[in-house]
């Protein structure tokens, strides 16, 4: 097989656009000598006779035709490679594959998807849903590229192994069912509440669900924040019901069995339930975001990164 040299076609390529070897030398800054050197190079790697003496001049054979008409195909597939390069570079293609646990997929990712099929339709983005913990894992073992979890699940700052990228602090809400008295922010000094007029009122405080049956998981993150946020407020809650889902949790609520924390990014558009937001201390979960150290510096995942950032900040 011939060993096919790019530079020498396209030197041939010039002969044939210019005519003349003085002309393509001065085309390609080359010298006339070294030209006709790399013409004949080219005729003997591939075995045929690519110029023929035509007067003063030379003109390319038959064989020369043939071999650019082929030639003119790998030019064309190599400009396209460079202008998908250049794509590349600047972050506008390229497929980035995304763990994320399941409240961060249509509040963060879905946003961002959407964001990117007008700022850059080239960047594929493969979303895989995941615990916040194994997300980490998936990371780790080279099956996704970007990794969105809680910090308090997340490796620490110290691990070499990610680069940690803060998005959000997520304010956690309390979910009433509709018709209990706390439902509405009506507290007992009336609509305005303590905090002034202009129709502000009173925030919930969790100390006014002691009493409350709560419904979280047995074990686990959220079990840990559910009880550390009303452990801050004075006091332990009893746990009326045990759930791990959003869809399970706030469909108790909503049956009036019980009361839960639920942070607003699975709330939204959540309609059978009174969402009441709590009085400071406000409890929150930090979202962040995670890379494979050095991973940032891919163009494709920076633009996915930026767009996170975007969609989170609003």
């Amino acid at each position: 097989m011939v060993d096919w040299d790019i530079r020498k076609l396209q030197i041939l390529r010039t002969l044939r656009e210019r005519g003349t070897v003085t002309a393509t030398a001065e085309a390609l800054r080359m010298t006339p000598s070294a030209v006709s050197q790399q013409l004949t190079n080219l005729a003997k790697q591939v075995g045929v006779p690519l110029l023929e003496a035509h007067g003063r001049r030379v003109r390319l054979t038959d064989a020369a035709r043939l071999v650019l008409r082929h030639a003119e195909a790998v030019f064309e597939q190599l400009e396209r490679a460079d202008a998908e390069l250049a794509a590349y570079v600047h972050g506008e293609v390229g497929e980035v594959r995304v763990a994320a646990f399941s409240t961060a997929v249509p509040a963060l990712v879905v946003p961002a998807v959407r964001a990117l099929r007008s700022t850059a339709p080239g960047v594929a983005v493969r979303v895989r849903e995941a615990e916040a913990g194994e997300a980490y894992d998936l990371l780790a073992a080279g099956e996704v590229d970007l990794a969105l979890s809680l910090a308090a699940q997340a490796p620490t700052v110290g691990d070499a192994r990610f680069t940690r990228v803060p998005l959000l602090a997520d304010p956690l809400d309390v979910a009433l069912p509709k018709e209990h008295d706390l439902a509405t922010p009506e507290g007992p000094e009336g609509p305005e509440g303590p905090e002034g007029p202009e129709g502000q009122r009173q925030r919930l405080r969790l100390a006014d669900l002691a009493g409350e049956d709560w419904i979280f998981g047995g074990s686990g993150p959220w079990s840990d924040i559910t009880r550390g946020a009303c452990e801050a407020a004075g006091f332990s809650p009893r746990q009326g019901h045990s759930a791990a889902g959003w869809t399970a949790i706030l469909a108790m609520v909503e049956a009036g069995m019980g009361v839960a924390l639920v942070p607003r990014m699975a709330a939204v558009g959540r309609s059978g339930v009174a969402m009441r937001e709590v009085t400071e201390p406000r409890p929150v979960r930090h979202v962040v975001a995670a890379v494979r150290r050095g991973g940032e510096d891919s163009p494709a995942v920076g633009r996915v990164l930026d767009v996170l950032r975007s969609v989170a900040a609003t």
